[in-house]
C-alpha cells in the first residue's frame, strides 16, 4: 500500500550519512502537517495546527442548528460540508508532497476553508433551512 499503513520508512535500514529529501508523517497527521507548513511564521503554525485540532472540541457550541443528523440538514450544510471535507482530503495530499511555492499556496487556502469552516458554522447553521424531523425520532 505503498508504506501508508506500515510505515515503508520503517524497512529502510538507518544511515546516519544522508538525510531523507522529504520528511513526511504518517498518512493521518498529513492534514494537519500541510497547516503547520502552510504558514511560514513557526511559532504561528505550531498555533495553528494545534487550533485545528483544539477547533474540534468548539463544535457542540458551534453549531446553532436544532437538528444535528445531516439526515434533516438542508443543502446550504451539504455542500459547505462537502467543500470541507474536500479540502481536508486535499490537506492530507499537500502533506504528503515535498514543498513548493504553489503547493504551498494551495495549502494556504485549504487552510483558509478549514478555518472558516469552523469559525462561519454558527452562521450557516442558523441560516440553513431544516427537514421537518419525524416523530420516530424525537420520541414525542
Amino acid at each position: 500500500m505503498g508504506g501508508y499503513f506500515l510505515e515503508a520508512n520503517n524497512f529502510i535500514p538507518a544511515n546516519p550519512v544522508v538525510t531523507p529529501e522529504h520528511i513526511a508523517p504518517v498518512w493521518y497527521f498529513t492534514p494537519f502537517y500541510a497547516i503547520l507548513r502552510a504558514i511560514p511564521d513557526k511559532v504561528l503554525g505550531v498555533v495553528a495546527m494545534g487550533a485545528a485540532v483544539m477547533i474540534l472540541f468548539l463544535l457542540p457550541w458551534l453549531d446553532r442548528n436544532p437538528v444535528k443528523s445531516i439526515r434533516y440538514r438542508g443543502t446550504l450544510y451539504k455542500w459547505i460540508l462537502g467543500i470541507f471535507i474536500f479540502s481536508f482530503l486535499a490537506l492530507g495530499w499537500l502533506g504528503m508532497q515535498p514543498p513548493t511555492p504553489t503547493l504551498n499556496l494551495f495549502s494556504r487556502i485549504f487552510t483558509g476553508i478549514y478555518f472558516v469552516f469552523f469559525l462561519l458554522m454558527p452562521i450557516y447553521s442558523k441560516l440553513d433551512k431544516i427537514k421537518p424531523v419525524p416523530d420516530r425520532v424525537t420520541y414525542k
